[in-house]
């Protein structure tokens, strides 16, 4: 750990309370969005802000050496999946009948298909 100034100190509190904040939303959209793909997107994108954003404390509080570099690749780690993840469970869900709200419809396709 790198010796802590206030000015750092403040930063990791904003970053831990800015990653609280969106990890609390993405949770609040979880539960009470209706379906799985408004689901995924509570899940998939304020989720990562909040985890990135604790990462990035992380980051700050250590240093560029030692868990701050795994704070660095948990970020990359997170950029890397997430989208792919979301995509994938939105295929799925279309793929396996989950209808979308609306008249809402998958990317070009039509509604006869």
């Amino acid at each position: 750990m790198i010796e802590s100034t206030p000015i750092r100190a403040w930063i990791v509190i904003a970053l831990v309370v800015v990653g609280a904040f969106f990890l609390t939303v993405g949770t609040i959209g979880l539960l009470r969005l209706p379906n799985v793909y408004n689901r995924m997107h509570a899940t998939s994108k304020p989720a990562t802000i909040g985890a990135v954003a604790v990462f990035l404390a992380g980051f700050v509080h250590f240093g560029p050496g030692g868990a701050g570099l795994s704070s660095l690749i948990g970020i990359v780690f997170l950029f890397l999946t997430v989208p792919t993840g979301a995509h994938m469970i939105s295929r799925a869900a279309e793929r396996t009948g989950v209808p979308f709200l609306g008249s809402v419809t998958w990317p070009g396709r039509s509604d006869d298909e």
